[in-house]
């Protein structure tokens, strides 16, 4: 009985003692958990180290980066409130399964909640902050407000921190600017930023790229066809367009979610 007393009080004060994330509905976030922890690993190991952001509003960010980054992140992401739980039950299924912690079940809001404010270890106590932080980050802000502070301020690299930045460090451009190719490198990079360089892309990462190319129903334009003889009549190659880029969600309902884009029935499971 005083242990169940004692539990109920430390989750009345966590929860209380809870960051207020309703400012983030109309205040960018300048710093977050992960930027100040590296800073703090730099000056423990007495490294020379500096963050690379720069905000970018929603419409600044590449079309091709925000499907990629869902495709590959939480393709249900604009069906659930912060928690999917199907992607929750699948995880804890293929992981007792295995034995071993293989596949993750994070959405993109407790992405962002962990990287805000919290760290990346897997302590239960820190899982039940992200929980909740989680679900006040939904009930605060709409769905498009929660992906555009996600893609700015998430770890991209040593120091680089948000799609911007990260897309003048590996490909010296604009996010705007990001094609579908390079915002699916991006986009697969993010399960380990400090391994794997959109620049100098590993083994690994180049068939992520692919995975994730697939998941946008994205196809490469055919190759170049073989000149005709003279006296043949050439055949000409049809053109094989790319998808639509991902659209602008619609103002928010009262619920403060989007209204889900169109995409195929069924959510693949995050990739990892």
């Amino acid at each position: 009985m005083i242990a169940a007393l004692l539990l109920f009080s430390y989750i009345g004060y966590v929860y209380l003692t809870l960051p207020d994330v309703r400012r983030l509905a109309k205040e960018n976030p300048k710093t977050t958990a992960f930027m100040q922890l590296r800073i703090d690993e730099a000056r423990a190991n007495d490294r020379k180290f500096s963050i690379r952001h720069q905000w970018v509003s929603y419409s600044r960010i590449s079309p091709m980066l925000k499907r990629a980054v869902i495709v590959t992140e939480d393709a249900a992401f604009f069906d659930h409130d912060g928690i999917d739980l199907d992607e929750i039950r699948a995880s804890f299924e293929q992981n007792w399964e295995e034995g071993q912690f293989l596949r993750g079940a994070s959405t993109i809001t407790q992405q962002l909640a962990k990287n805000l404010y919290l760290s990346p270890s897997r302590n239960p106590i820190r899982k039940v902050k992200e929980l909740l932080i989680t679900r006040r980050l939904e009930a605060a802000l709409t769905k498009q407000r929660i992906l555009e502070i996600y893609l700015n301020m998430i770890e991209w690299g040593d120091g680089i921190f948000g799609c911007e930045a990260a897309a003048r460090a590996y490909f010296g451009k604009a996010c705007a600017s990001l094609d579908v190719q390079e915002a699916a490198l991006m986009a697969g990079a993010i399960i380990n930023p400090r391994e794997h360089s959109p620049a100098r892309p590993t083994k690994r990462l180049l068939r992520r790229q692919q995975i994730i190319l697939r998941r946008m129903q994205f196809k490469p334009p055919a190759p170049a066809a073989a000149p005709a003889p003279a006296n043949e009549t050439p055949i000409e190659t049809p053109v094989i367009p790319v998808p639509s880029p991902f659209p602008d969600p619609p103002p928010a309902n009262k619920s403060g979610n989007g209204t889900p884009p169109p995409g195929p029935p069924a959510s693949p499971p995050p990739l990892r």
